[in-house]
């Protein structure tokens, strides 16, 4: 059977990405084959296609990193022909063929029903930034945050990550504040549930303290670098951080301070591999108690086509909320 596919390749350091014709036997092994309905614009996504980052560890390789749609056929008694399922993270769209494709066929242990409430397209609204953002919201309330223990501050809040953080965080009952450059996305923010909006460029990170002014109970970053640094300086005491992301930069300067004089804690937030109980409970939580208020308003829709036009929007910032791919059949 063939379909259509968006396959990244490598020609000497040149990467790039084009859409192609395959067969069903040029699929990777796995025991479930899925009709792909839906997929999803990560950050990694569009770092991978474009090779601005090295994501892809085996060339030539079907990009998305997230996939919704039906099981085809599969080998495994789990999964059912009919059965509406999704998959993120683990190798896909990396080492093993992803979600931008109408077929996909993957290892049974990375593939989920999808939960009672959500949608395949809901769930792909969410995908891996939902799914980072759930388990890190999860993580840090393990560790003993809650609403009462003061504000969470959220930095690049109008990524996938950010902007679902800060609705979730907001309907739990957390004082949020979204940190962000893009002064033009107040209002998104605040309506996501923000009740305060600080700009990156009001921060002067040339004078980070070891300890600095205690601020935040909880912190989700998705950035990194000096911003991370100056978020673990302005910790209160016992507060805790969820380090998800780096658009910033992947380095970090700072001092054990905030950890051995606050009691800080710094979590790292792997959603790439992190398997069950882990897993499935956060996907059972984000169709239920934490499923985003706003999610369809932070949702954009493209078609199939617009994909390779879109990956650049990433790469220069200027996309806010979620972008979900539908996949014709």
């Amino acid at each position: 059977m063939g379909f259509k596919a968006y396959l990244i390749t490598q020609d000497g350091a040149k990467v790039s990405g084009s859409f192609v014709d395959m067969d069903e036997a040029q699929l990777d092994p796995g025991e479930v084959t899925i009709a792909v309905t839906h997929s999803s614009i990560n950050y990694k996504d569009a770092l991978a296609a474009t090779g601005a980052g090295r994501i892809i560890r085996r060339f030539p390789c079907i990009g998305g990193i997230d996939m919704a749609g039906r099981v085809m056929s599969s080998s495994d008694a789990r999964f059912q022909p009919g059965d509406e399922v999704l998959a993120t993270s683990y190798d896909i769209g990396v080492a093993h063929h992803g979600g931008y494709a109408q077929m996909a066929r993957i290892p049974a242990n990375w593939v989920h029903k999808l939960p009672d409430g959500l949608t395949p397209a809901e769930a792909m609204a969410l995908g891996t930034a939902g799914f980072t953002a759930g388990l890190g919201i999860v993580r840090m309330e393990e560790n003993g945050l809650k609403p009462a223990n003061g504000p969470v501050i959220v930095s690049g809040a109008t990524g996938g990550v950010g902007s679902l953080a800060v609705d979730m965080l907001a309907a739990r009952g957390y004082d949020v504040v979204a940190l962000t450059g893009k002064e033009s996305e107040t209002d998104y923010l605040k309506g996501l549930g923000a009740k305060e909006v600080m700009l990156r460029q009001s921060l002067d990170l040339a004078k980070i303290k070891p300890l600095g002014k205690e601020l935040w109970a909880g912190a989700v970053d998705n950035l990194g670098g000096d911003y991370l640094a100056w978020i673990a300086s302005t910790m209160k005491q016992g507060g805790t951080i969820a380090s998800i992301g780096l658009a910033a930069s992947m380095s970090l300067n700072t001092t054990v301070a905030p950890f051995i004089l606050r009691g800080a804690s710094l979590l790292g937030i792997d959603s790439g591999y992190i398997g069950d109980p882990y897993r499935s409970g956060v996907w059972q939580r984000l169709a239920s108690d934490m499923k985003p208020r706003h999610l369809a308003a932070m949702t954009r829709h493209i078609p199939f086509s617009d994909l390779p036009a879109t990956f650049d929007d990433y790469i220069q910032g200027r996309v806010k909320g979620r972008v979900v791919v539908d996949i014709p059949h």
